[in-house]
């Protein structure tokens, strides 16, 4: 796929100009009332006649991101998009986001990923199992890591990868709603100093903003998401609660998600090519962009479902500036790895359906039945590893995306329904125990006032002393799967990198065969369909499994093998 012109400044490798605290503006220029976003594309060379011409239609430049040849752009004049559009200075424009469009009682962007209310419900009336703080022990094995079969289903553990790599100087971005950086799993490995928060709150869709600029601290996660892929990632080996894959591996917020999980353009690529200056090793990319689930290049694509021109327009000049920006963080040497989805959908069929699109403003989807050639972003675009997830069991979970050439890798995800028949079915051990933000758990009602867990979805530890202690709770998703991957990337850094004083590299290519060829292979199903029924879910969700025991459409490559990774030459 062809880049615009404007977008030759960022595979060009340009300097990015972001401010220091937070690649945003303060308040009062980005939350006017009735005032909009937009992204402006401009040539190399042309930065200057472009914002004259945002000027000229009545728009105040925000930021400015040269590496990407993009300026963020908030007005109030309807028009603005025709206006700039027709100056040859620029050569491309799209919106952002708009403000006070959102409605109330919008579900959670990833209320896929959490327990239902009936499963909570059912957790309560258990025995409580599980909900008494734990207290850290004096041996190299974590107060919880019995809880993780995640861990050891890839031999990321003392006695399998650690034994030769645990992340040491390795630096890993996570792209996603923040991270805690107070959390007392995560601080020793949280770098302060390299973090940025590239968004503003917007109070209508993300609730009363926590500190005046409504920039939150780049030390600090709202929604929790971020938090619980961090953990996975890099959660320390201190004698408290968990450890992650790679527990020496330092983490680094990068952070595009609003408050309320929305990741739209302009924050996204601003965090990419961020990553790809400062040099990180690797990036973890648990969303999809804003506001489409899927990306078409023009009207063609769509099989059903009605579309206007601004539209098509937007969802193009989105494929083409994310793949610009993965592209720049892949030749800068960032190892880019994504969660492949939850809709349960074969990306390898010549269509897809889609009943979410566009996302925001939250009152405008329309079904739609689109071609493969809309894509979703980052995870289906150049250099990126591609995750879909496995329940303990290792079988695919329901919701998982999958399709042959779509699915590079699998990875330990969690599945609530997994183990049908046992007493398993249907219980949090089957989901994913990583770190959670304290305040982010008091607010959503996964523990008291008090921070006592109100079931038995999320845990207390403590250390051996019982001064300090951390929050962690159960997820499942494709976003709780990807970070193991970009966990096991981080120890082939480790393992096979280039060690050069406090840093470390290796090649985003070299990494990416690494993986695949140490992945434990998983075979297709018996009969070649991969049956939910059993479980609960409708046919749509059977899943058909093309390919070979070696690399198939549920399973890519295989399941990611920590183990054998570090073993691996490069």
């Amino acid at each position: 796929m062809k880049a615009r012109s404007c977008l030759v400044g960022l595979l060009a490798g340009v300097g990015i100009l972001l401010p220091a605290t937070a690649g945003a503006a303060p308040a009062a220029e980005r939350q006017e009332g009735g005032t909009a976003e937009y992204v402006v594309a401009f040539a190399p060379g042309g930065e200057n006649d472009a914002l004259a011409a945002v000027a000229e239609a009545g728009g105040t430049v925000v930021d400015v991101n040269e590496a990407a040849g993009l300026a963020l752009v908030a007005t109030d004049n309807t028009a603005f998009l025709t206006e700039v559009r027709a100056d040859d200075a620029v050569t491309g424009a799209a919106a952002n986001h708009s403000v006070g469009t959102s409605k109330p009682g919008m579900p959670h962007r990833w209320a896929e990923e959490r327990p239902s209310s009936a499963d909570r419900a059912a957790a309560r009336a258990g025995d409580g199992a599980g909900r008494e703080g734990r207290r850290g022990r004096d041996s190299k094995v974590e107060p919880l890591a019995d809880l993780q079969w995640d861990m050891a289903m890839i031999g990321a553990d003392a006695s399998g990868a650690w034994r030769k790599a645990t992340g040491r100087k390795v630096q890993v971005g996570v792209i996603d709603t923040g991270i805690d950086g107070s959390h007392p799993d995560l601080a020793a490995n949280f770098n302060r100093k390299l973090s940025r928060n590239f968004t503003m709150d917007i109070p209508d869709l993300d609730g009363p903003c926590e500190v005046a600029t409504c920039i939150d601290p780049p030390d600090m996660d709202n929604d929790g998401h971020g938090t619980h892929v961090a953990g996975t990632i890099g959660a320390a080996r201190n004698g408290l609660g968990i450890a992650g894959v790679a527990p020496d591996a330092e983490l680094v917020n990068v952070r595009a998600g609003q408050d309320s999980g929305f990741f739209f353009l302009y924050e996204t690529v601003a965090a990419l090519t961020y990553a790809g200056d400062i040099g990180l090793d690797v990036v973890n990319m648990s969303f999809y962009t804003d506001p489409w689930l899927y990306n078409c290049p023009s009207a063609a694509d769509y099989i059903s479902g009605e579309v206007t021109p601004e539209q098509i327009a937007e969802q193009a000049f989105t494929l083409e500036t994310i793949t610009a920006a993965l592209e720049y963080a892949h030749r800068k040497g960032v190892t880019l790895v994504a969660a492949a989805g939850n809709e349960a959908t074969d990306l390898a069929a010549p269509t897809r359906e889609d009943a979410t699109s566009p996302d925001y403003p939250l009152d405008t989807e329309v079904e739609r039945v689109v071609t493969k050639n809309c894509l979703d972003l980052p995870a289906e675009g150049p250099h990126v590893i591609s995750v879909g997830s496995v329940g303990p069991s290792t079988t695919k979970a329901d919701y998982s995306n999958y399709g042959f050439g779509d699915i590079d890798l699998a990875a330990p995800g969690g599945w609530f329904r997994d183990f049908i028949g046992t007493p398993a079915h249907r219980s949090p051990g089957n989901l994913i125990l990583s770190s959670y933000p304290l305040q982010a758990a008091i607010e959503q009602g996964l523990a008291d006032e008090n921070g006592v867990p109100a079931d038995d979805f999320s845990i207390v530890s403590c250390d051996s002393k019982g001064k300090r202690c951390g929050f962690y709770t159960y997820l499942q998703g494709t976003s709780m799967a990807s970070p193991h991957v970009a966990g096991v990337s981080a120890l082939i850094v480790d393992a096979l990198g280039s060690h050069r004083g406090r840093g470390v590299s290796l090649n985003p290519d070299t990494v990416r065969s690494v993986l695949l060829r140490s992945a434990t292979d998983h075979a297709c199903p018996v009969g070649g369909v991969e049956i939910y029924t059993d479980e609960g879910r409708p046919e749509e969700f059977n899943a058909p499994c093309v390919g070979t025991t070696a690399n198939n459409g549920l399973y890519g490559e295989g399941i990611v093998n920590a183990t054998a990774a570090v073993s691996s030459r490069k």
